[in-house]
Parts: C-alpha cells; structure tokens; sequence
C-alpha cells in the first residue's frame, strides 16, 4: 500500500460517526488533549452530540475530513466508509469488529471485510476492530475510551496490535513521553508496518515501540526496518505469541528447536530491532533510546552507596549479560581521592555514604566513573523516599552532581531505582529535563540496556531471503535428500539405496564393512527402531534388517572418529522467512536443545559466531587437549544447504541434516530431509 497516512493521524478536522458513548468518548477525548481543529458529529437524528452541532449525513459536512472515527455497526461502517472515501475524506478508524477476526463465529465476517476494502478504495483506514490513536503532538485523539498521554512536544511512538495493551501502556507512571499511541486492529488494509513508516516520518518522533502478535507482511517490516536505521530512530520490539502460519509439521527435529518464536528472533536481531520480553523492560528500552539515541555496547558503569545495591546490580546485571569494565589505573586514582582510604574501588562501586550530600565529592566521585570510553552508560542506582512521608533534599543533590558530570562526558548517565515506585513521576520528568535518563525497577532496566546494547554489536542488514508461497507437500525421502544436497556441495557417506533384504549383502561388500543400516520411507528413523550402526559382518546386517520395520533399507559407510554431532535445519516461517537453525545433533537433538536460529541468508562468519555460542562450542574447539572439529568443513556444509534453499525458494518448506558428524578432517552429513511444496 503506497497511499498517505498522513492527513489520517495528523488531521486538522475530523468527524465522529455514529452516537453511542464511545463517540461521545472520541469527541471528550479530542478536546481534553487540546485539539482546535473543526470537530463535526454525524448522525441522522441528533442535532448536537457533546455539545457540538450534529450533521445529518457524512454527506452533509462542510468539506471532507481529515480524518473519521466510525462507531457504528460493522454494515453500517462499510457504507461510512465508502461515503467518506467518495468525498475524498483523508481516512479513518473502524472502530467496529465482526470481520476476518471473527470468520470462525460469523460465516459472512471474511467477506464483509473484503466489501470494506472494495468501499475505501484509496483512502486508507486502521481497523476495523480497531480503537484509532492519539497525536500527543498534533492534540488529536480518535480514541473512544480512556488513555493516559499528555500533549507532548516530542516523545516515542507506540504500534500494538492490541487496544487494551495500548492503553496499559500510555497509563505507565514512568516517565516515558509517548508522542503517539496507534493501534492497528485486522490490518485489513492498513498494517502496523506502514503506520510505523509514517510516524517516523514526525520529526517529533524520537524512537518506535511495537507490540507484535504476528508480521503478515515481511517485505513491509524490512523496509519499516531500514527506514528505521536510515533515520537513527532504533525500533524496540515486544514480540508474543505465535504465528498459526509457521507451524510446520513435526516430521523433524528442527521444527521443534526453531519455531516461529525463533524465527522472529532471528529477523528481529538481523534487522537491528531490540527485543524486550515485558512492557515494563519496552517501556525502560524506549526511555533510554528517546534520550539517547541507542547505546554503543552493552558496558556500563554502576555506583551506589550500599554493598547490598552494587551486589544486585553485579547479579542482575550478569543474568542478563550486561558488562562491567574494571577500573583504569587513572579512575582510580581520581575515585581515591574523592573517597579516601576505607571505600573498595571496583565497578559496580559502593562509594558508601561518606560523600552523601556533597555536590562537590558527589560530583567528583561520578566523574571518575566515567573517564571510561569502553562505557556505553553510566548508572546511578538512586531509589527516592516516599513523598507523603518525607523530603528528599539530598536526593537532588545526587542529580545535581550528575546533571554537571552529563554536561562533561559524551556518556549518557540515567538514575535507576531499584523498585519502579521509588522513582516518582515528579522525578522522571525532572531527569529527563536534565539529560539524564530515568529507569525504574532494577530487573527490568538491565534487560532494556541488554536490549539496546545488543542491537549495537552488529551492523542490521536487511537482504532477508523471501519466500515463494509453494502449495501442496511432498517429502523427499533420506536417498533423495542427500542425492538433491550433494548436488550443491555437502558430504555424504558412500551408501546404496532402495535395497530388498535379498540385495543388502551384495551392495554391503560394495560399500565395506564396517557400514549403517537404514530404514526408507520412515521419518523418524532412530525412534522407529529402524537405524543399525557399526555392523561389521554379514549375518549382522541380515538380522537388524529383520528386525526392522520396514521392506526397504540403506546402507552406507560407517564414519568413525566423530568429534561432535551437530544438527543444520531450515524451516520455511511465512512470517519470518527462512530461519536457519544449528545446534547439537543427533538422536538427543530436543533433550540438549542446544541451538541458535539465523536468519538467511548468512555469511561464513554469521556462522562461525553462531556456533561459538552453543554449549557444545568448547567441543567443536578441542576439550582438554582433544582434537578440535574441522570447522571450514561446517561452513561449507552450510554453505551447501544455504545454495539449496536459494534455488529452491519457491517450493521449499524444510530442510534438515541431523546428524552431521563433524571430525577433524571433514563433516560428513550421515542423514537427511527434504520437506517441498509444488511452485503456486
């Protein structure tokens, strides 16, 4: 969709459509938040609605609108919509549900939705089933229910795909100014993609949060992403749920490690998107990046004047892998001095309560913390008294002393406290006119600089792999798979296929003993009873046959001196493109689940780092004076399935080689799968 949203969320007139309370909301809440533009109710027989003058008819207004709120009846609203967009009106907000969301309840809720398309034609519109947004900066507010945003001169976006969700979040006492709030309903014309795009558009805009339930529309997010990145406004992402469209079915170990939960991770880190886990740590993530920007790693500097707080900032901090570079030689000299003799230099510092209350020491000694550049932040864990019960004179003081230390260093500085409610709302607003970035709760704000930090460790890049949309399935069997992926590189034991009992002791003395027994036909070999390994002689070979069940068999070399089973799988995600997934293989795959998922297409040292992360990585190097695996030899096999799947990108669903025996002198793929559609 290539139409403007822009007379929609920053509408100088809007019209209220229909006359039940949610209007009466929308018109309340577009005053109360300031707007001054033309606000005109319709409705066929009220003359005035929340002491405005009524129209008749959307036909009957003095021009068309800027932008429409529709509170009426799911048929009533595609005949609104159609008005509206006949009149040339800038867009609107179908409040109303009952359309493809609801096709399980309502046989005609898919075709409906697909009238209101047909009636707006040009003009875009959010929804339906959709509660509209608020413009903190423009003053407008299509919103039929309660919200908790202010005007705002500039602040962060909001997308949700979930209205009570938006609303939990503008109601945050944190501190976080929030310039829009939108929600995107069924995306039926309109997905959150697009509103993204056009929001970062405002240059009140600081940073973009998304709440994400599931992404239909792949080419979209990329370029939402690298509008993002183009702009240095960062994207903080709260991903939930998972997609019905990347369930495949569980004929293999990688559907079940990878996921379309994995699948999302692996796009989100690939496009430079933080992913947070909570609203509370989307919500800190988001504050650090409206002030800041994003941050360069993940190396911060903690001082507080209790053991008790700088051991929880040390344990928490770990936990979620932010890093705390030691001292220099040049901080601690400085740290000495303003602290004297009996305070234990280290970071995270206890400076202890000997400089409470001093601006001078107080400044001195935050100074010294941060003549660090390896530092990304500095943090000063500071938890306010109750304000119904005391004064907190030197609690400013300590803001004081970092406000001046801000002003010095090109490294942002934040207070946290560690409890969210001793950071009072009064307190946020004032950090944040001081430069200083306010974070509440200590768990949650150490996994939003864990969150920001991550994105900065490496380069987005944007050339996701894109999917053909293939139709049917067929699965190719463990001969066919391995023929279709030696053909592009892999390294295959030297086997015969398709063998009767009466063939195997024949091609047996073709391959050599010692040699494995397969199985064809079975998906799950190992927990059918149907693999035979280290068979050193006929009679062996003629009773596992036997006991499998099954009439035709396989037979390849026995490869010996394996260092490490690894297992490579690709799945087809619709929502997430191909996710490439590496981990511990063999036959305790999904008991290990010892695994990292890439989004494809990778890069040799896209890899290379990949596997460095897996518990089974000191194996791979050599353990304890072992051999180490061949590790070119991996990439290669990489490499290999990575070509397969770009050829075959129309019609493949899944890919997997489990295991493939890594040694010190090859990788050798001793099983594999091949699921494909038909090209549509």
């Amino acid at each position: 969709m290539t139409m403007s949203l822009d007379r929609l969320i920053r509408p100088e007139s809007i019209a209220v459509i229909g006359g039940g309370a949610w209007c009466a909301n929308v018109i309340e809440q577009c005053l109360s938040i300031g707007f001054d533009g033309p606000i005109w109710p319709v409705h066929p027989k009220r003359s005035e609605m929340g002491g405005l003058p009524a129209y008749p008819s959307i036909d009957a207004l003095p021009h068309a609108p800027d932008a429409a709120f529709i509170g009426v009846n799911r048929h009533l609203t595609v005949e609104a919509v159609a008005a509206l967009s006949q009149q040339g009106a800038g867009g609107a907000v179908c409040f109303a549900s009952g359309f493809a969301e609801a096709q399980a309840e309502l046989a005609d809720g898919a075709d409906l939705q697909d009238q209101l398309l047909n009636a707006a034609s040009d003009m875009p519109f959010l929804g339906p089933n959709c509660y509209g947004f608020v413009n903190a900066v423009g003053r407008a507010a299509l919103w039929p229910d309660i919200h908790g945003m202010l005007p705002q001169e500039r602040g962060i976006a909001l997308v949700t795909q979930s209205s009570n969700l938006a609303i939990n979040l503008t109601m945050q006492h944190r501190g976080l100014p929030i310039a829009y709030c939108v929600t995107a309903g069924n995306q039926a014309q309109t997905g959150f993609a697009q509103i993204g795009m056009a929001l970062l558009d405002d240059p009140a805009v600081t940073a973009l949060g998304l709440h994400i339930e599931g992404i239909n529309d792949l080419p979209s997010f990329i370029q939402l992403a690298k509008k993002a990145h183009d702009l240095g406004k960062p994207i903080v992402a709260l991903k939930v749920g998972a997609s019905e469209q990347a369930q495949t079915a569980t004929v293999s170990h990688t559907a079940s490690l990878a996921g379309s939960h994995s699948g999302a991770q692996a796009l989100l880190k690939r496009l430079g998107i933080a992913q947070v886990s909570s609203p509370a740590e989307m919500i800190e993530a988001l504050k650090i990046v409206h002030v800041t920007g994003g941050l360069r790693s993940k190396h911060i500097a903690s001082m507080s004047c209790s053991g008790g707080e700088a051991s929880l900032m040390a344990d928490l901090g770990q936990a979620q892998g932010v890093m705390y570079p030691a001292l220099k030689d040049t901080q601690k000299v400085q740290l000495r001095e303003a602290l004297g003799p009996k305070v234990a230099l280290a970071n995270p510092l206890d400076y202890h309560t000997y400089i409470w209350g001093n601006l001078d020491e107080m400044t001195a000694t935050f100074k010294a913390m941060m003549q660090n550049q390896d530092l990304a932040l500095g943090c000063l864990v500071l938890d306010f008294p109750r304000t119904d019960r005391f004064t907190s004179p030197d609690w400013t003081v300590a803001m004081d002393a970092m406000e001046t230390v801000t002003k010095s260093t090109d490294i942002p500085m934040s207070i946290l406290a560690s409890l969210p409610e001793n950071l009072p709302e009064t307190v946020t607003q004032d950090a944040l006119d001081r430069g200083l970035i306010p974070l509440c709760g200590m768990p949650e704000s150490l996994a939003a600089i864990a969150a920001i930090g991550d994105i900065a460790e490496t380069q987005p890049r944007f050339d996701v792999m894109l999917l053909g949309d293939p139709i049917g399935e067929i699965v190719l069997d463990e001969a066919q798979a391995k023929a279709a992926l030696s053909a592009y590189g892999l390294r295959m034991p030297k086997s015969v296929t398709d063998l009767n009992q009466d063939e195997l002791v024949q091609a047996a003395h073709k391959v050599g003993y010692p040699l494995v027994l397969k199985g064809v036909g079975l998906a799950h070999k190992t927990e059918s009873g149907a693999v035979a390994v280290n068979l050193q002689d006929d009679t062996a070979l003629i009773q596992a046959a036997q006991s499998m069940p099954c009439d035709h068999f396989l037979i390849e070399e026995m490869i010996t001196d394996t260092i490490a089973e690894l297992l490579i799988g690709v799945i087809r995600d619709p929502a997430h493109g191909f996710v490439l997934t590496l981990g511990a293989g063999g036959v305790l795959t999904e008991v290990l689940k010892d695994a990292i998922s890439l989004s494809l297409p990778v890069t040799r040292d896209d890899v290379k780092d990949a596997l460095a992360t897996l518990k089974i990585a000191p194996v791979l190097a050599g353990y304890r004076g072992a051999s180490g695996v061949h590790i070119d030899a991996i990439l290669d096999a990489v490499d290999a399935v990575q070509s397969y799947v770009a050829a075959h990108a129309d019609t493949l669903l899944e890919i997997e080689i489990n295991p493939l025996i890594a040694r010190k002198q090859d990788a050798v793929a001793v099983d594999a799968l091949i699921r494909k559609g038909h090209s549509a």
